[in-house]
């Protein structure tokens, strides 16, 4: 197996920006710009001076506020048990719409306060009876302070919760392994011609040393590398899929800031209430009770009795397959991406009977896949997204970038496409995930300027499980950088947002990368209100 050290060095100098905010006013920024040594075939990239400055401006947002501070033993990094949070003013009542504020305080396993910041946590409010929640923003005071704002959406008894997920000394390890081992997943491709067969390692980047087969997209320009068979032509592969996981990737004190029920997606205790008492809005103020104008809304929604209540739009209930069938009538929908949006797929095809699956052969949980209502007219359809994506095997002619396969749709009021791209690209670099959404993006704004009745809707990425070792692959923190750059790259283009990162860490359920029914059922219940709205 073949591993290289992917080392950027940063260079950096100033730009000035002119942006629309979250509140939808133009604002001037300056925008530290990020460069970054070259690989493979990025350095071939031909980026316009608009594409150039947006990446600067993504990188600069996502630039973690690291400690200045040198190497951190165990002891004194942060130590969720230790730690404490205030709710203040938590003995004043409260009505449904005001803000509530939380105080943070974070200490080492010596129980003495840190000093600086960093950590990654998240905060949620929800009352378990009424099956309620919502997430809570973060601020980082850089001193060891942290303040948590929530929106208090019903009346009620409400408790906060707040978790460490990772420690500030952690953060630093996965900023290191992002840049410097972008290759610590890895995969590999069959060749085969007659009777002869090899397998070899491919990635979106390889060592330059040895031959490689150029698989990189033509119309895309997406880079793609297999290392060259010693027998074969490039043109022999057969498949792709996932070799592994590299092992080894910490030092032992490096180690000691990744491990399970001590300082990974763990609570912090309150040092007093842990809740609070919200009473209900005077009758004038009821009308607009969770309804929020503005895309800088936050949150985006909240749970009340399990049902997920968007704030800026009434949301649809589903709760009768031949509600789906009027809604899906004579339409086709596209699912492209990952596992994520094929459980919607999935949810679809399980919960409406008349939707019948198509047996097209496809291996197990990689697709494509094809669902069929002959007497309704509904055509359902999932394909995986292109490299790089660790299913176990895709054969090489469903290959296909989403980019591409947009570019092949007609589109108009009866085409639905539904895109989830995100999971599969946390071990990389930034500028991978900005380069795939770029092409995405493109080609999204060219199938809504030919066809602008065509519903094209995004699925966020969301939280999930971790532990010692995922934490390294698949870290929330890392899925949080590209939950991001999705937001801001989207904003304004004209599609739909299904918010599974607040749908998933609202709710009172266990984290997992593939959520619960209850949950996947909110998300397509979104989804199909995008489709089929109320009628106003």
């Amino acid at each position: 197996m073949f591993r290289m050290d992917w080392c950027w060095y940063l260079d950096h100098e100033t730009a000035s920006a002119t942006f629309i905010d979250s509140a939808g006013q133009f604002a001037s920024s300056q925008v530290v710009r990020t460069s970054r040594n070259p690989y493979c075939g990025y350095e071939r990239q031909v980026l316009s001076s608009r594409e150039r400055l947006e990446e600067d401006s993504l990188l600069a947002a996502l630039q973690w506020r690291e400690p200045d501070v040198g190497p951190v033993p165990f002891l004194k990094s942060t130590d969720p048990s230790s730690s404490y949070f205030v709710i203040l003013n938590s003995a004043a009542f409260f009505r449904v719409g005001s803000q509530l504020e939380v105080l943070v305080h974070v200490q080492d396993f010596q129980r003495k306060p840190k000093k600086y910041g960093g950590d990654y946590l998240q905060a949620r409010i929800h009352s378990p009876r009424l099956q309620a929640g919502a997430v809570g923003r973060v601020v980082d005071y850089q001193n060891g302070f942290y303040k948590v704002f929530f929106t208090l959406l019903w009346p009620g008894q409400v408790k906060v919760s707040i978790s460490l997920v990772h420690p500030s000394e952690g953060i630093r390890v996965l900023q290191n392994l992002q840049e410097k081992k972008p290759d610590r997943v890895y995969f590999k491709s069959l060749f085969r011609s007659g009777r002869i067969s090899e397998t070899t390692e491919c990635n979106v980047c390889l060592p330059g040393n040895l031959p490689l087969c150029n698989f990189t997209d033509l119309y895309t320009g997406e880079p793609w590398f297999c290392v060259k068979p010693k027998k074969l032509p490039c043109s022999s592969r057969i498949n792709h899929f996932k070799g592994g996981y590299l092992k080894g990737l910490l030092t032992a004190p490096e180690n000691a800031f990744f491990q399970s029920g001590v300082n990974i997606k763990m609570p912090i205790n309150s040092s007093g209430p842990d809740w609070v008492t919200v009473i209900p809005r005077n009758v004038k103020e009821t009308n607009s009770l969770g309804l929020s104008q503005g895309l800088g809304t936050f949150p985006s929604g909240y749970y009340y009795k399990d049902q997920w209540r968007p704030r800026r739009f009434k949301m649809r209930q589903f709760n009768d397959p031949d509600n789906i069938t009027e809604c899906l009538q004579r339409k086709v929908v596209h699912f492209f991406g990952d596992s994520t949006i094929r459980q919607w797929f999935e949810y679809l095809t399980t919960f409406v009977p008349d939707l019948v699956e198509f047996n097209l052969g496809s291996p197990k949980n990689v697709g494509p896949f094809l669902a069929v209502d002959q007497k309704h007219n509904i055509l359902l359809k999932y394909r995986c997204h292109g490299p790089p994506i660790r299913f176990t095997t895709v054969f090489s002619s469903d290959l296909r970038y989403v980019a591409n396969e947009l570019n092949g749709i007609v589109g108009g009021k009866n085409t639905v496409v539904a895109i989830a791209v995100w999971s599969h690209f946390s071990t990389f670099p930034l500028e991978v995930y900005i380069r795939r959404l770029r092409n995405i993006r493109r080609a999204v704004v060219q199938l809504l300027d030919r066809s602008p009745k065509t519903v094209v809707v995004i699925r966020t990425a969301n939280v999930q499980e971790l532990g010692p070792e995922i934490s390294l692959f698949n870290s929330d923190w890392y899925n949080f950088q590209l939950d991001t750059i999705l937001r801001k790259m989207f904003s304004g283009v004209g599609v739909y947002l299904v918010d599974a990162w607040e749908m998933t860490l609202a709710h009172y359920l266990p984290h997992k990368l593939h959520p619960d029914e209850v949950i996947v059922k909110n998300q397509v219940d979104m989804f199909l209100t995008f489709v089929c709205p109320l009628e106003t």
